[in-house]
């Protein structure tokens, strides 16, 4: 064989080899890019101190419940087709109402012995958002955030105001003696108690410094992402003080080019670390997974700042993340087939 057929065969088998190179490319692109579920939804009900120790198994029956009762009414509007904006507000609706969570009804005290709720809403097909903070008289926080969102030129309304707003637009304002329940008080009472005494009560010995969040994150049919949050605060609370929960691209974020994120924790690490916008920003800019960037923000971004908390997440095609570096987080999901999936414990 001459010098220019041994060519042609040796350029022949690369070309050839190049092909293959090239179809187990696209063929593994495809599977990563595969969608995962039509649509879904995940909720989170706090990150903290949830250990089977310290959590009863009464609570623990109470919680798993009515987390699935929250998801049954999310799922139950995505299925037929309904809006991810309207799934997320509705679910967390179901958690605020509950005295179980910390928000809306459960709303822990402040310092001053007063309830303090924000929340924050945005859409992800057009990064719409809307935020209230240290309302007092609004039974749903969330619904509040989203009217803020479709009938106000802002993001975020504050206070009196936001409670104002709220009432001209039609929403349920309640007596703010709605939101207190015997047990926040006492918990209040026994850290103000400890600070008289003058000992820490930010600490891990002291559990019932209680912070945390409900929050929602559905993707619907049309490929729509969106996710809310909704929190009382933090118990003993001074100043006026907000966390990260009405912030946007800290406590809630929404694209659907990446994801949806809600988080709960300590919020003055989360607003630091940006910590909602940042796992999407990982996934658009680095080209990563939904898990990779959550596990790059949680587990070594805020564990390096000495942030404590989770966050919960759906991207474009479907995938649920649930991460947190806390001893437990109040956590559920669905996916379109229906199947229910919930946690307590960092062991689940």
């Amino acid at each position: 064989m001459n010098t220019s057929k041994c060519l042609a065969a040796f350029l022949c088998m690369l070309l050839l080899f190049s092909c293959k190179q090239e179809k187990q490319i696209i063929e593994k692109e495809k599977q990563e890019n595969k969608q995962v579920n039509e649509f879904a939804l995940v909720i989170h009900g706090g990150a903290g101190y949830q250990t089977r120790a310290s959590i009863s198994p009464e609570l623990d029956s109470l919680v798993r419940k009515k987390m699935e009762e929250a998801l049954q009414v999310g799922h139950g509007i995505l299925k037929n087709g309904g809006k991810s904006l309207d799934a997320v507000e509705q679910t967390i609706k179901v958690l605020e109402d509950s005295p179980l969570f910390n928000a809306g009804k459960g709303a822990v005290f402040t310092n001053e012995e007063t309830n303090e709720l924000d929340a924050s809403i945005m859409d992800g097909s057009n990064l719409d958002a809307g935020a209230v903070a240290g309302v007092t008289k609004v039974r749903n926080p969330i619904s509040a955030a989203r009217m803020v969102m479709e009938n106000s030129p802002h993001v975020m309304l504050s206070g009196e105001g936001a409670n104002q707003f709220a009432q001209e637009k039609g929403l349920r304002i309640v007596d703010p003696k709605y939101f207190a329940t015997e047990k926040n008080l006492e918990r209040v009472k026994k850290i103000k108690e400890r600070e008289l005494q003058k000992v820490a009560f930010l600490t891990k010995k002291h559990p019932d410094e209680k912070f945390g969040t409900v929050g929602c994150v559905a993707l619907d049919k049309s490929g729509n992402i969106a996710a809310g949050t909704s929190t009382g605060g933090m118990t003993n609370k001074k100043w006026n003080r907000i966390g990260d929960a009405p912030i946007i691209g800290a406590g809630t974020y929404a694209n659907n080019k990446t994801c949806g994120v809600s988080s709960t924790g300590h919020g003055e690490y989360f607003i630091r670390a940006a910590v909602a916008h940042d796992i999407s920003a990982k996934m658009e800019y680095k080209s990563v997974s939904l898990d990779q960037a959550a596990k790059e923000v949680v587990q070594k971004k805020l564990v390096d700042m000495k942030g404590e908390g989770g966050i919960i997440a759906i991207d474009s095609l479907g995938n649920i993340q649930m991460e947190f570096n806390t001893k437990g987080m109040y956590r559920a999901s669905i996916d379109d087939e229906g199947k229910v999936y919930t946690g307590i414990y960092k062991d689940e």
